[in-house]
């Protein structure tokens, strides 16, 4: 049995909102990261009728040490897939899209095409909605991110994840300097997308490591960022180090206003997809004000 801190504790009443999520889920054959990932929010999520879409199967060919998302030998890519996720969009009535992927370094592409078409049929089904993707590294191919630019996602997001002395130990088939380089490329690419980051906190962090990847965010062009709790998903995974009271985050949150980011969210159960869509629709003079007294500060 596992024993959190009090502030990791949530209860959640039954709610036919949910059951109506996973319903059409199931109709429509898709597949979300709130599942395959056991994502903590997925109850919250579902019963507001958010969620995050896996595109390109449930099997992912790398194996990051955190993650629950199955590894091994991926599926054939689904061309019915990008219209039943358009489908899906529809019937929720979503106004924001979240479209995240397994990491598919079998593919000439990587799964890059399949982010286009399904960006492409969400928006024919669905005019005025926002899309924010959550991509791989594309092994920082500039002509892959590049596609998936050039169908203009509102947001583009990639988590470096971690602090770089980590990120190996984490990340084993990842580099945290590529992911800083596919961050860069996304920016220099549009100047109208909002440039967006994760970072998992409690695996052994320092404070000062944290700041620096802060300024490295920011540096290439990062506008966004998340800072949430990393919980260990199954006994295989890597333990938690340190489960950082709610004070710290906001203390984090505070220290990444300071390195530049026009939106923070931190928080123990936030994560790279939670209330996305807060990050266009939040009051952007709080936003700038906040971070005024932070750089004052």
């Amino acid at each position: 049995m596992r024993h959190y801190p009090e502030w990791l504790k949530q209860q959640f009443s039954s709610d036919g909102t949910r059951r109506m999520v996973r319903s059409l889920l199931q109709e429509l054959a898709l597949t979300t990261v709130c599942e395959e990932a056991l994502c903590p929010n997925w109850q919250e999520c579902w019963g507001q009728q958010q969620l995050t879409f896996m595109i390109l199967g449930d099997r992912c060919t790398r194996s990051c040490r955190f993650c629950a998302v199955a590894h091994g030998r991926p599926r054939t890519v689904d061309v019915t897939e990008p219209d039943r996720v358009a489908e899906a969009v529809k019937r929720l009535g979503l106004i924001h899209v979240v479209i995240t992927s397994v990491a598919r370094d079998d593919l000439a592409d990587e799964g890059a095409g399949q982010f286009v078409r399904v960006i492409q049929a969400v928006r024919a089904r669905n005019p005025g909605v926002t899309v924010e993707v959550l991509v791989p590294d594309f092994h920082g191919r500039i002509e892959l991110i590049a596609d998936v630019m050039s169908v203009h996602p509102d947001v583009f997001a990639h988590n470096v994840e971690t602090v770089e002395r980590l990120s190996k130990t984490l990340r084993p088939q990842a580099e945290y300097r590529r992911s800083l380089g596919v961050l860069r490329v996304a920016r220099e690419l549009s100047g109208r997308t909002l440039i967006k980051s994760s970072l998992m906190l409690g695996c052994g962090e320092e404070e000062e490591e944290v700041r620096q990847t802060c300024d490295e965010l920011a540096a290439v062009g990062c506008t966004h960022l998340t800072l949430g709790q990393y919980l260990r998903p199954t006994p295989q995974h890597l333990p938690v180090v340190e489960y950082l009271s709610p004070e710290r985050f906001a203390a984090y949150e505070a220290l990444a206003y300071h390195a530049g980011f026009q939106w923070v969210k931190a928080g123990p159960f936030v994560r790279s997809s939670y209330h996305a869509v807060d990050a266009l629709t939040g009051d952007q003079e709080i936003r700038r004000s906040r971070n005024q007294e932070s750089r004052e500060s």
